[in-house]
């Protein structure tokens, strides 16, 4: 069985869904189709915490499904602009997992992930999936990725 690393960007994925789909992402059965056959070595799941009660709940459901939720504070700045982005923590968490794995799951549309990518296939030979919404995924994320799964139809709810 070949084992594999999961690393979804939350924001990235509600955002992008909403705005393409006006619907959101079904990670129920994204779990189905990417572990199938696999053995999860890690699963992460990398989100903002705004302390709200739907979001614990969503939080949750994702912990059930098998994911280890990473959260991190939501910073309001003076200047009304908001902060709370993960892309360094999943970095650092994608290039340590990427040893023990033969492949790493990205789901994320986000193009400063390419050189990720890239490294992880190049430096340790470990294949890149990437899951994101088409029209709104770096094309240098497509083209860095070993495979790429568009979000589409049975992953949305």
């Amino acid at each position: 069985m070949e084992k594999v690393s999961i690393f979804v960007d939350v924001q990235n994925i509600y955002y992008t869904t909403r705005s393409a789909f006006k619907r959101n992402f079904d990670y129920n059965q994204f779990w189905a189709l990417a572990t199938k056959d696999r053995k999860v070595v890690n699963a992460y799941a990398y989100a903002i915490n705004r302390g709200d009660e739907k979001q614990i709940q969503f939080q949750n459901i994702l912990r059930a499904i098998g994911f280890n939720v990473k959260l991190k504070p939501f910073i309001q700045r003076s200047d009304g602009t908001a902060k709370g982005d993960w892309d360094v923590g999943i970095t650092i968490d994608v290039l340590e997992c990427a040893k023990e794995s033969d492949i790493v799951i990205l789901v994320s549309g986000d193009g400063d992930f390419d050189i990720l990518a890239s490294t992880v296939r190049e430096k340790f030979g470990t294949k890149v999936e990437v899951y994101g919404v088409e029209a709104l995924t770096a094309k240098s994320l497509i083209n860095a990725a070993t495979r790429y799964n568009p979000i589409e139809g049975e992953l949305l709810l």
